[in-house]
């Protein structure tokens, strides 16, 4: 088994994407995606559909990446999933797959925390990219997390700052759903964002202890703001969307960068990067960019096909733990929760 260069096949299926990669050393040789259509027509995951698609789609992605990778399966070295957190259903499949696999290939296995991965994306290789320095301060945002985590080293992670409600994520698609997007509605916000005024309309931002976060608040506000305009105008939402969007997007980005910036001051760190699927959308991109001129930050963005839920970022984060021996054993199970910590 090599220790210089591991060849680690990872495997992600915490909700509804069933991804697989493939990495050697830090460079990613496949990285692929089947998505699940199914769920658009629900307005939102169903878990055990997603489950049911994980198992019809988890063979014919593994198979393609050992393909595009151009590798046999007796090359690899180790197999990684993600243990958790996610969605249980979800998450037993990969496992379960993950813990087979490793038996028929007699080779170990390594249970990947999911939020660590979406950190962890930042060290991927990526056409001479730079990687962020230790300590750095990253703001990882998604449809089920918002966190700021404290990064002292590869596997050794604070978290200093946390939603106390909903997701940043979650804030995006529940308004998008109120201004009549379908499912997933966050990125038709940031896409009719473009064209809007970000100032056109206020919305309250809560007020939350330390370096945390509130949206639950702000989705409420933004529903009650376009009841109350719907009763003088039916057509409000439809002659207003990009508007709406706009001051909806800014209002989020607001908020998060507030508290990140909080927390650059107070820790004197300028080492700043974002994180999770949230950090696609072009509207806290391009704050993070102008506020890193401002400030004099050194701003970290990860490639969009590492942003949203994918295997690469589990490999990434496998590829350091393999290098200290954090392997799982058989009776390893799937977690819907699990601790910030390794």
């Amino acid at each position: 088994m090599s220790q210089k260069e591991p060849i680690i096949l990872a495997i992600e299926s915490s909700c509804d994407d069933t991804s697989v990669a493939i990495l050697k050393n830090e460079t990613i040789l496949a990285n692929l995606i089947a998505g699940q259509e199914v769920h658009r027509v629900y307005g939102g995951v169903v878990p055990e559909l997603a489950s049911r698609a994980h198992l019809q789609n988890i063979v014919p992605v593994i198979e393609a990446a050992v393909q595009k990778a151009d590798v046999a399966l007796g090359d690899i070295d180790a197999i990684a999933f993600t243990k958790g957190p996610g969605l249980l259903g979800s998450l037993i499949v990969g496992t379960s797959f993950a813990k087979s696999l490793s038996l028929a290939l007699d080779i170990p296995i390594i249970d990947v925390n999911h939020m660590f991965g979406h950190v962890l994306a930042h060290f991927i290789d990526d056409d001479g990219k730079s990687k962020p320095k230790f300590p750095f301060i990253c703001l990882t945002v998604s449809g089920g997390h918002t966190q700021i985590v404290l990064v002292r080293d590869y596997l050794e992670m604070e978290i200093i700052g946390a939603t106390k409600d909903d997701a940043a994520g979650e804030a995006f698609d529940k308004a998008a759903k109120m201004l009549g997007f379908e499912y997933p509605g966050g990125p038709l916000i940031d896409k009719h964002s473009k064209s809007g005024n970000p100032f056109a309309f206020g919305f309250t931002k809560p007020r939350v202890d330390g370096y945390n976060f509130s949206f639950s608040g702000l989705k409420t506000g933004i529903m009650n703001f376009l009841n109350k305009e719907q009763l003088h105008d039916p057509n409000f939402i439809e002659e207003n969307k990009s508007d709406l969007s706009a001051s909806i997007q800014h209002t989020i980005v607001e908020i998060l960068m507030t508290q990140l910036k909080r927390v650059s001051d107070d820790y004197g760190i300028q080492e700043i990067a974002i994180a999770g699927g949230v950090s696609a959308n072009s509207g806290l991109r391009n704050r993070l960019v102008e506020d890193g001129n401002k400030f004099g930050w050194n701003v970290y963005i990860p490639r969009f096909e590492y942003c949203t839920d994918n295997a690469a970022m589990i490999a990434i984060t496998a590829k350091f733990m393999f290098g200290k021996g954090l392997f799982a054993d058989q009776s390893v199970t799937a977690r819907a929760r699990i601790p910030f910590t390794y």
